[in-house]
Parts: C-alpha cells; structure tokens; sequence
C-alpha cells in the first residue's frame, strides 16, 4: 500500500517550526507507544537538528507493556530520553517535566552560575497526527485549551499554551512525511488511526491486520475470532468473522466491507488487547 498524503498545512507546518526552534528549550516528540518507531516523522531530526529532545511514547494504555518498556531502554542506548504515558487518562505527566529538567539541567546550572534566574520551560510539541498532542497539552493545563479529536489534522495552527510556573508548551500541527517507501509503515499508521481512513484500502487494512496478529499475537486472533490460522484466500476468513460478528448486508449476505471496518475497529479499540506493531528486536536487527 503506497500512501501519499502531504496537505499544505503540514508543509506550512515544517517551516513554521523550523522558524520557531530557536524560541524553545526543548522538543517534546510525542509518538504512539503501539509503534514507536513507525511514528517518528524522519523529517523531524534534521529540523530539529541538536535542540534537546524529550521522546514521549503516548497512549500506552494501547501497547504491550512488555514492549513499551524495551523500547524506552532501546531508545536510552540511542542517547534519547523517553518516557511512557497515557495523556487520555493522565498517568504519567509528572516525568514529562520531571525528566525536562534533567535534560535541561547542564543549561539550567549555566544560567544559575552567571546569577540568572532559569524561568519557565519553553517546549514545543511535534509529532505526527492523531499521536494525541492536544489531548496531552489539555492535561497538562488541567482545562480544555487545545482542540482535540480521535483523527488525523485536527490541530491547524501553532500556539502558546502557558500554564504554572514551569513549562510553556508550544503546541504544533501534525507533520506527516510526503510518502511512505517502507509500505509496513503505511499499514501500521492507517491501521492505528494517523491516516485518514478516506484514503485507505479498507479491506487490505483488516487483511493486513489479521496477518500481523497470526504472526505476533495468535492466540488473541483465536479468542476474538475463532481463527487459528489466515490462509491464503481470505473471503473464507471475512465469512467466518461475518457470520460470527452478524456483520450483514440488506440481502442478509456477509457484508465484506463492514466486515473489514469491524476488524479494523476491533483492533484500534482494545478488542484485541494492548497490541504494539513495532519490535525492538527488528530494530536492533537493523541496527
């Protein structure tokens, strides 16, 4: 699956925070803890060039917890602070600032010595969409302050959003790379919500997302479905969760394309348990 999807807010969006990096003390890159290397936006490295840099795997009340964890000891032996949270629900905000800090501390200590006062934090917040960044900047200031929603582009425009006496955050559109050349990336992104679904093969999507759990997480595919194994020819598979789920059309035949959005559905929504879609060992194989 080839997407490409680069509207004009996400070119805009690239220069604008290029033009705004030197007002902040530090990057805050927010990406989904189901796939936190899929999420990285490549463009974001050179932009940001060597600014201090927070990685925040968001949503991992989504993710396999036994995977969020190696991938935040993966990425600290890159020389990349991470930390896991769920903006959602709010657990985990008190590292964010906590960890800013200590990021931030050989500058903070710089200033004290030459008799400044460190101020507020200044951050800015990237990512690609849907990562929820709004939804964190909201639980920061403890009010409804940016837009939020469960889709891709819905933040537009950049803004200030202050709060207390430590943090200032600069909240960001969502910047999604022109096109996708590893299409394991394209079915991840879709399937867990960063691409709009209007674009989408719908039927390859849920196709796609049975492979992934045949090979990753067998055992979920058999108690949600009854599936043992995904064979070759997968309208007997659509029939069998069709006539299991009643998923049918006017004429009472299994409806394949309402049945391809239930599994697409089933899998965003944590009917098939915390799945993550990327793995630490393909990673360090890769390394």
């Amino acid at each position: 699956m080839t997407i490409q999807w680069f509207p004009g807010h996400m070119a805009k969006a690239r220069r604008e925070v290029t033009e705004q990096l030197k007002l902040v003390d530090i990057v805050f890159e927010l990406v989904d803890a189901r796939l936190p290397l899929s999420s990285r936006n490549p463009m974001i490295d050179e932009v940001i060039h060597q600014k201090p840099r927070l990685l925040i795997l968001n949503k991992m009340d989504l993710a396999d917890d036994t995977e969020t964890a190696r991938w935040i000891n993966y990425f600290e032996t890159q020389g990349i602070r991470a930390v896991a949270i769920d903006s959602f629900e709010g657990k985990g905000l008190q590292t964010v600032t906590k960890v800013a800090k200590e990021i931030l501390e050989p500058k903070l200590e710089r200033m004290r010595k030459r008799g400044i006062r460190p101020g507020a934090i200044r951050a800015m917040i990237v990512g690609i969409p849907n990562v929820g960044k709004s939804t964190l900047i909201n639980r920061l200031a403890r009010k409804n302050i940016a837009k939020t929603g469960n889709k891709p582009g819905v933040t537009k425009a950049q803004q200030w959003i202050k709060f207390e006496k430590e943090l200032e955050l600069l909240d960001t559109p969502g910047i999604l790379w022109p096109k996708f050349e590893d299409k394991e990336v394209g079915y991840k992104l879709a399937l867990t919500g960063a691409i709009k679904d209007s674009i989408v093969n719908m039927e390859d999507l849920a196709v796609y997302g049975l492979r992934f759990l045949e090979l990753n997480y067998p055992k979920r595919l058999t108690e949600r479905y009854g599936l043992k194994a995904v064979g070759e020819d997968i309208l007997p598979i659509f029939n069998q969760i069709g006539l299991l789920r009643k998923v049918y059309s006017t004429g009472g035949e299994v409806d394949y394309d309402k049945v391809a959005e239930l599994i697409v559905r089933d899998i965003r929504n944590e009917y098939l348990g915390k799945l993550t879609f990327d793995f630490t060992s393909q990673q360090i194989q890769n390394d």
